[in-house]
């Protein structure tokens, strides 16, 4: 996958995931209190600065409720 369509695909996910954190009703600290992980971090994966980890997607779908393969749920 070339540069620009990897930059793409990751701030596609980082918008979902936006999306559903705040369809959930939480600011970035509430799920970084749930999910434990960092403010950082979420807000790197949200704009699209970093490729996450399957880890990750897992702490932060059980942090949202959700399946973390509702996190993947986006138009490519």
């Amino acid at each position: 996958m070339n540069n620009s369509r990897n930059t793409d695909l990751l701030k596609k996910f980082g918008a979902n995931l936006k999306r559903l954190r705040e369809s959930k009703g939480l600011s970035q600290e509430e799920l970084c209190f749930k999910s434990g992980l960092s403010k950082n971090q979420i807000g790197n994966i949200e704009r699209g600065e970093v490729n996450t980890t399957i880890s990750t997607l897992a702490a932060i779908g059980l942090a949202l409720e959700l399946p973390a393969s509702d996190l993947l749920k986006f138009d490519i």
